[in-house]
């Protein structure tokens, strides 16, 4: 099969095009050339922006394409139009963040999505994410219905996630010590692995599957005192969980989901299903989920290899981490 990817050098992209080779599948990538252009020596690669000029795409064939990366309505229909003769399938990667009211558990893919007063904008903001990635949607099936897939994936983890928001926590209790933790222990967290959720959409890809569906894990629920139990057990490790009230937390100024990744204060309730998210559909059509312990331990493993000084993009500084435990401490022993 000979695939278009849009993007794949990054994450996910960079996992739909080893799952792909790995399978004999011909990739060609289309993307800017910036991020990690050292991939994939024996691949195809058209280097262009997809925002201004896509001319590099002309007058070619392929079965499928995978738009791992769009974003913005316009640019999205212009791929989509452009590549409507050329292609017989198009994936697109969306996200559960499409979704209008995430404060209940269990949306599953009829609930509605987010709305924009001004559909013509473009600037991304935790407000506009959301709604922007389901005009993506709307676009891509208005240029080829009956021919597209949409896959809204929740939390995605594993190796090379720079973002940090599940590496904080492994690579964190790896380390041992007295480490602070959101209480109530029994939050739920969803997360799926970014290599599950490859070979999932190359499944679907494969069989020309179309719909919408939410790509949410793990397969069992998860709390966050089992998940940091099982980084524990993993890593060998020491680590004491100081579980602090998030009154405390918020009380100090510790940012959700940014200082104290895969934590949202349940005092807001507009995003407590985002962790409850339904996802039989996609389990239904074949999406499979490995142990938790090993995308943890592969997690970690990669995060070892990092350069000595990496800077964390989420997560609390120890430094800050000790002054709080220390404060929590204090505050409990009046």
């Amino acid at each position: 099969m000979k695939i278009l990817v849009i993007g794949g050098t990054v994450f996910l992209g960079r996992a739909l095009v080893e799952a792909a080779l790995e399978k004999g599948h011909k990739v060609t990538l289309f993307n800017r050339g910036k991020s990690n252009p050292e991939l994939f020596p024996g691949v195809e690669k058209l280097i262009g922006d997809r925002a201004t000029d896509l001319s590099i795409l002309e007058g070619r064939r392929w079965d499928v394409v995978v738009d791992t990366c769009g974003y913005m309505p316009r640019v999205v229909r212009q791929s989509a139009e452009l590549l409507a003769g050329s292609v017989d399938h198009y994936t697109f990667i969306s996200t559960v963040s499409v979704y209008a009211d995430l404060s209940k558990p269990n949306t599953d893919e009829h609930s509605p999505v987010g709305i924009l007063e001004d559909e013509t904008t473009e600037e991304v903001t935790g407000e506009t994410y959301g709604p922007l990635k389901a005009l993506c949607e709307q676009a891509v099936m208005d240029a080829m219905p009956g021919r597209v897939l949409v896959v809204r994936p929740g939390l995605i983890v594993g190796p090379h996630d720079m973002s940090d928001r599940f590496t904080y926590w492994v690579q964190r209790v790896s380390e041992g010590d007295e480490v602070l933790a959101p209480s109530p222990p029994t939050l739920p967290v969803e997360f799926i692995d970014v290599r599950d959720l490859a070979d999932w959409i190359l499944h679907m890809v494969e069989a020309r599957q179309t719909g919408i569906y939410n790509a949410v894990g793990p397969g069992q629920p998860v709390t966050m005192e089992q998940f940091l139990n099982t980084c524990k057990i993993v890593s060998g490790s020491d680590a004491r969980f100081i579980w602090v009230d998030e009154a405390f937390l918020l009380q100090n100024e510790v940012q959700p989901w940014i200082e104290m990744p895969m934590w949202l204060p349940t005092e807001n309730p507009e995003f407590s299903g985002m962790f409850a998210i339904h996802g039989e559909k996609a389990i239904k059509a074949g999406l499979i989920h490995r142990p938790i312990q090993e995308t943890i331990g592969d997690t970690l493993a990669w995060a070892q290899t990092r350069p000595d000084g990496t800077k964390m993009r989420a997560g609390i500084s120890h430094q800050r981490e000790r002054e709080l435990i220390r404060l929590w401490k204090a505050r409990n022993s009046m």
